[in-house]
Parts: C-alpha cells; structure tokens; sequence
C-alpha cells in the first residue's frame, strides 16, 4: 500500500472497529500481500486444517513479485477469484494462521511484523518466509493431474 494512502487510515483502525466497520482502504491496509490465497489449494470442506496448498498461482499472480499483475480487474479475468469480504472470514479458516483478516476475526491482533505495526522493512523480512514471491509457478500450462503433485508444506494453517 502506497504511504499516500496509509495517511488516510484511522489510527489504529484495526483494535477499534470490527471488521465490518472497516472503509475500504483500512480493508486494503490489513492484507499483509503474501499472495498465499492465490495459490492453487485444495479444499478440505468438513476441516479447513486438513487443506493443501499448492506452489501453483493464478495466472494473474506475478511469482516474482507475489503481486496480482491486474489486482483492480481480477474478476474480470479471473472470474472465481475471491473478493474477501468481512461476512465470509469465519468461512475461510483456510487462509494462513498470520492473514490478518483471519486473525482479527479470532480476536488474535495482527501479528507483530506488519506493516502497520512494525514498519515495511520487518514487514518485508518476513514476507520472504511466509509470502509466494519467488516460491511459486503460474498455473498457465498445467493441468490438474500436474497441479496434484505440486503440495507444498510451508504455508501454515
């Protein structure tokens, strides 16, 4: 998120208000842009813990950066993609244990090496253990029977 932007949050928005409270920008603030829940996963619907993610991404996903490359129009391309919404976290235990939209929604506080806490430059230092950037492929090319063999074990649930 741009400095520019980060100007226009309440102070300490995210100890405050619930998260359907929460303007979109402050929304925006909380995504600590590991580009984990854009990787392939698959779903265990009677126990999110038992899910498997995959070193798979969207095709939108830039596996340099861990970025989405058109993050505005994503649905338009990505008809699935998810739009997280205050209303559907308690359905998404299968985000990793340090999103901060699912640790808010257990009342856990974000986690000590965000941005809005610590600072970019921690922030970044930890994005290189628990983010997808440089640690996965595009899923242009690969067809399911591929992706199955691709499940990985560092995103922690």
């Amino acid at each position: 998120m741009q400095d520019d932007r980060l100007d226009a949050l309440r102070e300490r928005f995210w100890e405050k208000y619930p998260l359907n409270q929460l303007n979109d920008t402050e929304w925006e603030a909380l995504c600590d842009g590991c580009g984990v829940c854009c990787l392939v996963k698959f779903l265990d619907d009677d126990d999110p813990k038992f899910t498997e993610y995959t070193d798979v991404a969207c095709k939108l996903l830039d596996c340099a950066t861990g970025h989405c490359s058109n993050y505005t129009n994503r649905k338009q391309y990505v008809p699935d993609c998810i739009r997280l919404t205050a209303d559907m976290v308690a359905d998404m235990m299968w985000l990793p244990r340090h999103c901060a939209y699912k640790r808010l929604h257990l009342g856990q506080g974000l986690p000590h090496w965000h941005y809005l806490l610590a600072g970019q430059n921690r922030h970044d230092a930890q994005m290189a253990k628990v983010g997808v950037r440089g640690r996965c492929v595009s899923e242009s090319g690969f067809d399911d029977d591929d992706i199955e063999e691709r499940i990985i074990r560092w995103v922690k649930i």
